[in-house]
């Protein structure tokens, strides 16, 4: 196949082009800034500018671009850029798919288990509704925006994303040196629900997205053993070899980081990957303290882990 990749210097995509390519396939990826390589193609989102005649040799399409959610506190311009990094690439992609000729065939769009927003203990499958609030509200306006694409006679696969798990970047390559100096602790009560999964996983989650003809529609892209936050910590303490005693309070955390923190940070998402286990997908990394162990020594990168011993 040949896919376009939006997105693709972030954590997600730097891992994904990569393993794309070893199995054989064509990659070109969406720069905004003037084209230097051969397999880039420049776009302007915020202008809504991609030539469809870029589009016209590409057989699917992997959108994951936008700002990240939790940068910084969620002012209300912060709001906008988040809101307008998400909207504005996958309203141009859309429209640019529309107008190709002949057309790309599959839209793999991210978007994330905010989705369902601060649930508790409820059990959140692909049929759940959405949640209340900024995040919910920004993940189905996002994928609204993706499921347009269907007009264009495109499947349509709208990937919620759990917490990425890597050792090179997001939330766990910044909890490991806290971690590692015997400073981490539960959040709070440690009692909310923790939706996450391996970097490898995902990036075969998206490979069989883009590839298999069942994949379609919702599809929580987590896996299948969600974790309290009080449960995760004592894993990776436990895998560290480090104290895990000292909780951070909610009150100081929201104190720093406002909204961010409770919408983020203390939302509860017991999400489950009902559609996935049922397409027969199987999880590498199905369990928290395996996933943890392997990140830890291999980073968690399809790209960057070993090759499997012949002998086994």
């Amino acid at each position: 196949m040949k896919t376009l990749v939006a997105g693709a210097s972030g954590l997600v995509g730097s891992a994904l082009v990569p393993a794309l390519r070893q199995q054989g396939h064509e990659v070109v990826t969406l720069v905004r800034r003037p084209v230097r390589r051969e397999h880039e193609i420049a776009w302007n989102p915020p202008a809504g500018e991609l030539e469809p005649t870029a589009l016209a040799t590409v057989d699917a399409i992997v959108n994951l671009a936008g700002e990240n959610i939790a940068a910084g506190r969620w002012t209300a311009a912060r709001k906008e850029a988040l809101r307008d990094s998400r909207l504005d690439s996958t309203r141009t992609l859309v429209g640019a798919m529309a107008r190709a000729e002949p057309r790309p065939r599959v839209l793999v769009n991210a978007s994330a288990v905010g989705f369902y927003g601060d649930r508790g203990d409820e059990v959140l499958t692909e049929d759940s509704p959405a949640g209340r609030g900024f995040l919910p509200e920004l993940c189905a306006e996002w994928e609204n925006e993706a499921q347009a694409a269907e007009s264009a006679g495109a499947r349509v696969v709208r990937l919620r994303l759990g917490v990425v798990l890597a050792r090179k970047g997001g939330a766990l390559a910044r909890l490991l040196p806290v971690f590692r100096l015997g400073l981490g602790g539960r959040l709070g009560d440690g009692h909310a629900w923790m939706s996450w999964i391996t970097l490898d996983d995902l990036v075969r989650v998206i490979t069989a997205a883009a590839t298999d003809p069942r994949f379609d529609g919702a599809i929580n892209a987590v896996a299948p053993g969600p974790v309290t936050n009080g449960e995760f910590t004592a894993v990776l303490g436990r895998l560290l070899h480090r104290p895990t005693v000292l909780p951070v309070p909610r009150w100081l955390l929201e104190m720093v980081y406002g909204e961010m923190a409770g919408a983020t940070l203390f939302a509860s998402a017991r999400v489950m990957p009902g559609r996935l286990l049922a397409s027969g997908f199987v999880f590498r990394h199905p369990d928290i303290a395996g996933a943890l162990r392997r990140v830890i020594s291999f980073g968690g990168s399809a790209a960057m882990e070993p090759p499997p011993n012949p002998s086994r």
